[in-house]
């Protein structure tokens, strides 16, 4: 039986890590209550797996606290926290049978023989590997492997169990199955369970709540219902399952205007306020063209096994359906979308923001970023003299350079090059999403300053790109008033 599912069994307040000067994980708050399955999800790098870490006493946070039953434990080593580790590669003893590498733990602890026994026979039972006690390790499978794993962590009786990406090494029948057994393990143990994967169907299955993290910070907690059917953002929404995303704007109550057309919606937010829209492509209905709010033409049709995945072109939209029946390449339809099939959201910046001052060379330079800025805009009908000093409207003469400023580029004026040298500043691409008729990108450099951009063009993550913008686009601001 559970204990009380009221009582926080591990919270982590205000959490950073980072490793050789990068920061890889930042404001980490997570509260964890007894006897939950708790699952971590997030794409290669985003900090999962160091977090888990942290948690599991491996790695030592930079900042904060980690609290189990309300003690700090975060500068304990792994033993003196009772918490067991499931890896993805497992570590059994390969020199070891299954009972020697349950008991391995147990046997350090000096307990007595019989209680060793009838503790490796309950674990056995309930991973359901009774009587394979002799076998060789060498000879099971991944799925078996795996089984014995989690059994030796669990015989310790941890209070919670933490799991690496424990299925990552196993085929796809083999990982649903133990998806299954995993979540009957966690209901019958009554542990507190902290899964860490970058699946999100093993995240939906099996997770009283699901926390989704992107590049060191949490993006959203929730259970898997509101994960899916409310998420926070477009990166959330484009990350769980599978998502139509489109610019929009509020046009009035409960109405939303996006692909060309104004839609009701169960959302409101005041009039013209920018909206990022999510339809998952299930509540995507197909009718007779001109039967819907909007028409389009079948471009894509693929068949999926459950449903057929059609994707209909809009105007410049790609808007994906799945549904049972099939479609024809070519054909004419409409699309209806009901009010509870659309999810808005208030969309991310449309401006870059940042502190820069003003160089020698006239730009405007901040870390590791300089790019040209027309100077003038610091000064209403200011012109530059021959000196490069700017002359204000009443003649007074200012030297630019040190001058600190704000410094805004709009989203939609930012590109992208493969040219190293072309623009002025140069990242990788961190995120990308896709928004109907264009994808919006977020690049980081070096010293973590992150643009964000739209493109019509497909670049991959982690290419290494360099910033482009007009500098007629850079629109700079005194920080500091005069005098």
């Amino acid at each position: 039986m559970k204990k009380n599912q009221t009582e926080n069994i591990i919270e982590l307040k205000g959490i950073k890590k980072g490793f050789d000067g990068e920061t890889v994980v930042e404001n980490i708050d997570l509260t964890v209550k007894r006897g939950e399955f708790v699952t971590i999800l997030g794409p290669s790098g985003c900090g999962k797996t160091t977090t888990l870490r942290m948690i599991a006493g491996f790695e030592i946070p930079d900042e904060g606290e980690i609290l189990l039953d309300g003690k700090d434990i975060s500068s304990l080593p792994p033993y003196m926290r009772s918490v067991n580790t499931v890896f993805q590669r497992y570590a059994l003893f390969p020199h070891l049978n299954v009972y020697d590498n349950i008991a391995f733990g147990l046997k350090l602890k000096k307990m007595d023989k019989d209680e060793i026994v009838a503790k490796v026979k309950h674990v056995l039972d309930v991973v359901d590997m009774e009587d394979f006690e002799k076998r060789k390790v060498s000879t099971l499978s991944g799925g078996q492997q795996q089984r014995i794993a989690i059994a030796r962590a669990i015989v310790n009786e941890p209070e919670i169990l933490l799991l690496d990406e424990p299925l990552g090494a196993l085929d796809l029948k083999m990982r649903k199955e133990m998806q299954i057994e995993l979540k009957a393990m966690h209901e019958e143990l009554g542990m507190t369970f902290i899964y860490v994967t970058h699946d999100q169907e093993e995240a939906l299955t099996m997770s009283d709540k699901i926390v989704v993290m992107a590049n060191g910070h949490i993006k959203q907690i929730g259970t898997p219902e509101e994960i899916y059917n409310e998420p926070a953002d477009a990166f959330v929404a484009d990350f769980i399952g599978e998502s139509n995303i489109f610019n929009g704007k509020m046009t009035g109550m409960l109405k939303v205007k996006f692909c060309g057309a104004e839609f009701e919606c169960l959302d409101n937010y005041p009039k013209d306020t920018l909206i990022d829209v999510v339809v998952r492509p299930e509540d995507v209905i197909l009718v007779g063209e001109n039967e819907g709010i909007i028409n389009g033409e079948v471009i894509s049709v693929v068949f999926k096994g459950i449903h057929y995945e059609v994707t209909i072109q809009s105007g410049k939209n790609e808007i994906v359906c799945q549904r049972t029946r099939a479609a024809a390449v070519g054909e004419k339809v409409g699309i209806i979308i009901e009010p509870d099939g659309i999810h808005c959201m208030i969309s991310g910046e449309v401006v870059n923001r940042y502190q820069g001052v003003i160089s020698r060379r006239h730009t405007v330079s901040f870390i590791d970023s300089e790019f040209e800025c027309d100077l003038t805009m610091l000064y209403p009908g200011s012109v530059l003299n021959d000196d490069g000093n700017i002359v204000k409207a009443d003649g007074t003469v200012v030297d630019p350079v040190g001058l600190n400023v704000l410094v805004e580029m709009p989203v939609e004026k930012l590109s992208m090059s493969d040219d190293a040298n072309a623009g002025g500043a140069c990242g990788n691409i961190i995120s990308l999403i896709y928004k109907g008729d264009h994808y919006n990108y977020v690049v980081k450099t070096k010293n973590g300053i992150e643009y964000m951009l739209d493109d019509e063009y497909l670049w991959n993550e982690n290419d290494y790109v360099s910033i482009l913008c007009d500098k007629k686009d850079i629109k700079i601001s005194l920080l500091e008033k005069e005098g």
